[in-house]
């Protein structure tokens, strides 16, 4: 399976399971991604670390490291942005 942090820019996903344990798995809960959720990879930091991706209509930025706890399918191009 293929991980928020495989996602390239400009493409959008539906993510498929969180992964992690105890205070990763919740904040990232407590960010809004949820199984199902549609996320849009707008862009990443030039050192790779951060990425900023919008999820339920807002910008969000997450460590390579949270992202890698993120499985995703559906993996294709978005158009414009929209996730």
């Amino acid at each position: 399976m293929a991980s928020l942090k495989d996602v390239r820019v400009g493409e959008a996903c539906t993510v498929s399971k969180l992964g992690g344990t105890g205070a990763i798995k919740r904040r990232i809960m407590d960010m809004g991604i949820t199984k199902g959720t549609h996320i849009y990879v707008r862009k990443v930091a030039p050192l790779g670390d951060p990425i900023e991706v919008t999820v339920r209509g807002y910008e969000l930025s997450l460590r390579k490291d949270e992202a890698s706890c993120v499985e995703v399918t559906d993996v294709a191009k978005a158009e414009k942005g929209v996730a």
